[in-house]
This record gives structure tokens, sequence and C-alpha cells, in this order.
């Protein structure tokens, strides 16, 4: 067994602080009601900031920007006429339930659990740690399933090379929620925070545009820096805190049998020749994903940055179609079709949560009270001294606090974007890094927060191996990869800053109107 005991009183005063957390956290309401509440308040502050006369002078027009009131005749008929249109034109909604299309199929044909068992069953003792964290981390792209799938499968490895379970599970939670903002590839969280960004950013700016490639460079290297550090933490950290595991092993079978291999193996050549497809059409001197102007495959007008969404898409559902007739998930195009349903029936939370939300940033956007705290919250920065890397840093802490409390990355960027994206453009920043600090500062308090979805299974996991593992247990041995992950990430951007290093295609650090 573990030294469940001795982890637990250690973890006392981490079990009272959480204690605290949880009751203030569970005090706040549902993020849809939140929205509601949210809303309210800014039809309310409009009134009161109108009726005030409050307004900036706006940096790159020079216009004046006053608040518009919504709570006279005009407003409250706008708001009324506008609702369907709101929801309709909501950024993240046609992007993440498009996607949701392909991946849901990989999902739910089996592909993406199958690639996980795959990828960390046949490595070398030595690189067990790295590859669980890598497979962790690149999960992300993969939705939910590296969450529920990867922590019970990784303490089933870790038993069959001699070596205590839990320390598997909390290396792969690490990998999959401490590094949610690190992946080697553009995927749904790329996608879904930059549909919040390239809007907020046009309040000021209504020439910008922007990808979710955006952050693609950082995040490639992210990966590879949290990888190191994971094993790190792992092995110096977390290992020494157990003793050799004497509890009875479990005989789940990690085995992958004929039928998942030959399906496996045939997604992973329709991959390959989607990879030569995709490459092939950007190639040429008049190459087709090329911005025909330019002849750039990176540039906003490129169709492979306009096409990313249904590019990914393919991506996902062309192999796990080819996985679930090879192994017999999918029998027929009926079926296909009944699991691209299936996970739209899971988006079923995101898209009442995104019908609320995009209500509050219409208001916000009618308003004209973000343009406003974004001047006056610019003003006030410089004249205080409060910028540069104090900025960024300051903004990755926020953002780690808040998220203790808010799980959904997508929620609190919702509210955040509108107003930070264009504050920090006024100091010259472009949005990309606003993006990539907030993201850094939303995954680095997801392993140790009590209030994150998957938190509860962690611990359901952990119980498996050791009957009086608890809250306290959880953050003492997730602490210090939240710790580990906060230094060496934030250290990651601020030299990516300080050497102008471009964070994506044609996503600099600064940015000049």
């Amino acid at each position: 067994m573990a030294n469940s005991v001795k982890t637990a009183k250690k973890g006392k005063l981490f079990e009272r602080i959480l204690n605290s957390i949880e009751k203030t956290g569970n005090k706040l309401p549902d993020p849809v009601t939140l929205f509601v509440l949210l809303s309210t308040g800014i039809i309310l502050i409009s009134w009161m900031a109108s009726t005030a006369g409050v307004s900036v002078i706006h940096p790159s027009t020079g216009d004046t920007v006053t608040v518009v009131n919504l709570m006279n005749r005009e407003g409250l008929t706008r708001i009324l006429t506008g609702f369907v249109k709101n929801f309709q034109s909501f950024p993240p909604l046609g992007l993440v339930l498009v996607v949701m299309l392909g991946a849901g199929v990989a999902e739910k044909s089996g592909l993406m659990q199958t690639a996980m068992r795959n990828s960390i069953s046949k490595v070398p003792s030595k690189l067990v740690t790295a590859t669980i964290i890598f497979v962790g981390i690149m999960a992300n792209a993969a939705g939910d399933a590296g969450f529920i799938v990867l922590p019970p499968l990784a303490a089933i490895v870790f038993l069959g090379i001699g070596r205590h379970p839990i320390i598997g599970i909390f290396a792969a939670y690490a990998g999959v929620s401490g590094g949610f903002a690190a992946n080697l590839m553009i995927n749904m969280g790329d996608i879904l925070v930059a549909s919040f960004t390239i809007p907020a950013a046009q309040v000021i700016d209504s020439a910008y545009q922007g990808t979710p490639a955006m952050n693609i460079y950082f995040t490639i290297a992210s990966t590879v820096l949290l990888v190191v550090a994971g094993v790190f933490v792992t092995e110096k950290i977390i290992a020494p805190r157990f003793p050799k595991y004497e509890g009875i092993t479990h005989e789940e079978n990690t085995i992958i049998d004929e039928k998942e291999q030959k399906g496996l193996r045939w997604a992973g050549i329709s991959v390959i020749l989607l990879v030569s497809l995709l490459v092939a059409l950007c190639v040429g001197e008049n190459a087709f994903m090329a911005d025909s102007a330019t002849g750039s495959i990176l540039a906003w007008e490129a169709p492979l940055m306009q096409g990313l969404v249904p590019i990914i898409t393919l991506f996902f559902l062309i192999p796990g179609l080819i996985y679930g007739k090879i192994t017999g998930s999918i029998e027929s195009d009926k079926q296909a079709v009944s699991l691209m349903g299936e996970s739209m029936k899971d988006m079923g939370p995101y898209i009442v949560l995104a019908f609320v939300a995009s209500q509050f940033l219409a208001y916000f956007n009618w308003s004209n009270i973000g343009v406003v705290i974004s001047v006056k919250g610019a003003e006030f920065l410089e004249n205080a001294g409060f910028t540069g890397m104090g900025l960024i840093i300051g903004f990755i802490i926020l953002s780690s606090f808040i998220n203790i409390f808010v799980g959904s990355a997508s929620a609190k960027w919702a509210i955040m974007a509108p107003i930070f994206v264009p504050m920090f453009l006024l100091l010259g920043y472009n949005p990309a890094v606003t993006q990539i600090a907030y993201r850094i500062g939303d995954s680095l308090t997801n392993p140790v927060s009590p209030l994150f979805p998957y938190f509860p299974i962690l611990l359901a996991f952990t119980r498996k191996y050791d009957k009086e593992a608890g809250i306290g247990t959880m953050i003492a041995n997730m602490l210090p990869y939240s710790i580990v992950f906060a230094i060496m990430w934030t250290i990651l951007l601020i030299l990516f800053i300080l050497f102008n290093i471009p964070l994506g295609p044609n996503a600099g650090i600064y940015y000049r109107m």
C-alpha cells in the first residue's frame, strides 16, 4: 500500500485550504447562471455609465467612444430582436460543433482509446514516465478521452514494470490537465480560444486577423519543456513518496487484439495519406492552399488558414471511420451518423453555455463598455508603470487563480478576452501573447483544483490502489507539478518575449495598429 497515512498528515494543511476553496467555489453559480447575471449587470452598467456620460478617445481612430444605454427603448428592442442572431453568429459555436463531428467519431469508434493504449504499451521502462506525460499532453486533442482513459491505463503500465501504480496515475493526470495548453498540433483548444480572441481584438482594430495557429510555435516548445519538467517532478519528488506496491495487481488487459491492431494500422495509413495530400496541396508555385495574392500558405487569406476547421475535422473523421469499419464498432453509415449524433448530444451543455455567452458578448460589444475598460485600463497601467513582464506574469497569476473557481476554459475566456485582449493590444502586445498567457494560467491550476470536473475521477482512480487516499493526497502530490510547470512555462514565455520569437505564423510578440 501507499504511504497514505503519511501523505494525509502532510496534506492536512492542503486539505483545510482546499476545503475552504471548495466551499467558496460551490457557492458560485453555474457558468450559465453566471453569464445571465453578467448580462444583466452589463445592461444596468450601460444605463448608469451612459447617464454619467462616460466616454474615451479611441486610440486608433481618434473618435470619441461613449457608453451606449441598453435600457432605453432602442436598447431593449435590440436585445429582444437580437437573441437568435446573437446565438447564430457566436464564433465558437460553429467551429466547435464542426470539429466535434470528426473528433466524436474518432473517440466513440474506439480509435483514440486504442491509440493511447498502443502508444505507451511498447516503450522501454526508462521512457515510460516521459511517454505517459507526452501522451497526456497530446491527448488534449482528443477531448475528454485523455482524462478518462489515460490515468488508469498508466497505472496498469506502471504495475507491469514493477512500479507503484499511483505514480503513473499522477504523471498521466499532470500531463493531461497541467499540460492542457501544450501540444504539437492545432486542436480544439486552439480553435476555441482563437474564436474569442479574434473578435475581442477587432473591437480595437477592425483590420486585425488571426488564426487558430497563432500559438502553435509556442505550444510545440511547451510540449518538450513540460515533458522534461514532468519527468523531473515524477522521478525526483513524487516517486520517492511511494514505497514498493504490495497490493494485488489487477487483471486489466492492455493487449491490443488483432482487429484493433489492424484498425489502428489502417487508420495510421489514412493519416499519412491525408498529411501527404495536404503537403502536396501546399507546395508549388500556385499551391491550392496558398494565398493567391502573396503565395503564402500561412497568410490569413490562405485556404490553409481559412480551412483549418474542416481540415482538422477530416483528420479525425476519416481515420475514425476506417478504424470503426475494420474493428466492427461502425458497421454502417447509419451507425457512423449515430456516433456523430452522440457526440453532438455530449455537446448539449456547451450549446446552452454558448447561447447565454453569445448574449453577454453581444451586450458587451453593443454597450462599448469593453472599449472604455480597455482604454482606461491601458492608461492606468501605463501611468502606473506596470507594463512589460510584470504585466504578463500578473495576468498569468490572475488566470490561474480564477481557474480554481471556474473550470470551463471557454467560459472564463469568453469573459476575460473582451477586456484583456484589447487592453494588451493597446499596450502594444499581439493578441497571441495575451491568449497564450491566459492559456498558461488556465492550465497551471487544473491539477490541484477540486472544482475541476475531472478531479473526482482522479480521486476515484487513486482509491482503487489506496483506499485511504483523500483530497489531501491528491493536492500534496499534484501541487509540485503545478509549481514546476508554472516556473518553467513562465520562463519560456519570457524568453519568447525577450528575444521577440513569434508565437505562431504571423503572430509576433508586438502589434502595431
